[in-house]
């Protein structure tokens, strides 16, 4: 919908796209064969030399299957990236279009050396860094110029300094009414000590209601909010919690606590160098991270190549093609 879509478009100011897919929701299956139906007929009428899918969604694998099929290189940006969890529709998505790539893009030294034991070729790994936080990093600078008071949730957090910032969507998480009670149970006593500001993902809020979760009224639910003023928001948070897998590197990026409310992460390195922490699904596991985290704070060092410049690096392999 608006408000998951065409709002960070506009948000991040990226240009109109040339190709539209339209391929819309619906289950896996569905979105994933729409996406390949459309992109199919896209590329047999442009024929490109090259296609970069990038992440671990279901356009991701649907690109790169149709491109492969059709004998078009693949290009993977954020290759590499194993959560070792096949409950996860994302780790299927990353395996599978890892396994027919051709170039890999990678984040992180665990990209490389997950790729290797794969069997893809040396050669054709290549470690970058990370194009999410080239935009982090562009976008807070602009953040600085621009008139944050328009922001709808610029009172509230004038009004509340000492606050955690909170996302949660995954399915194994809201999609079973005992996993959403446990995580709903320890936000609502963290929620006795400090606000929470919680923008709600649309298919959360359906669970909620499905399940009838109730909230503190410390903890503020939120419309889905554009990449900006989430920003806003949560680059000053005493805490985030989130299930998200981008969250994990901007908040290590800068240096903001960050407890995710996984059993795994595809992302090590935001626990090895960053500020990230597991703090687990069970409301036990997530207090316990709570407390530690607002205790002391993590200790934490910027990954390499988290400069700014992977898009940069990104293009100079290709034009070496």
């Amino acid at each position: 919908d608006y408000d998951m879509s065409q709002a960070f478009f506009e948000d991040l100011e990226i240009p109109e796209p040339d190709f539209f897919l339209d391929a819309g929701s619906g289950t896996h299956g569905v979105q994933t064969a729409k996406i390949m139906v459309a992109f199919e007929e896209l590329c047999q009428e442009e024929r490109p030399d090259l296609v970069i899918v990038v992440g671990d969604v279901n356009s991701t694998l649907a690109c790169s299957i149709v491109a492969k099929k059709a004998l078009i290189e693949v290009a993977h940006v954020e290759a590499g990236l194993r959560s070792f969890d096949l409950t996860m529709p994302e780790e299927i998505n990353r395996m599978v279009t890892d396994s027919i790539s051709d170039y890999f893009f990678v984040t992180e030294e665990s990209g490389i050396k997950n790729l290797l034991k794969e069997g893809r070729p040396k050669e054709k790994i290549h470690f970058v860094g990370n194009v999410m936080i080239d935009n982090l990093f562009y976008q807070v600078k602009k953040l600085e110029k621009d008139n944050v008071s328009g922001f709808p949730t610029f009172k509230l957090k004038q009004q509340n300094r000492d606050y955690v910032f909170l996302t949660l969507h995954r399915p194994s998480n809201v999609d079973t009414k005992e996993s959403f009670e446990e995580i709903a149970f320890a936000l609502n006593q963290i929620a006795t000590e400090r606000p929470i500001f919680f923008p709600v993902h649309p298919r959360t809020r359906k669970m909620m209601e499905q399940f009838d979760i109730s909230f503190s009224e410390n903890i503020h639910l939120l419309s889905p909010l554009g990449f900006k003023e989430a920003l806003f928001l949560w680059k000053d948070a005493a805490l985030v919690m989130t299930d998200s897998g981008g969250l994990q590197e901007e908040t290590t990026a800068l240096g903001v606590p960050c407890i995710t409310l996984r059993e795994n992460t595809e992302r090590p390195i935001t626990i090895e160098m960053g500020t990230n922490v597991l703090g687990g699904t069970s409301k036990d596991s997530i207090l316990k991270s709570y407390r530690e985290s607002m205790k002391k704070k993590k200790k934490f060092s910027m990954p390499p190549k988290w400069d700014g410049r992977a898009a940069e690096r990104i293009w100079k392999v290709l034009n070496s093609i």
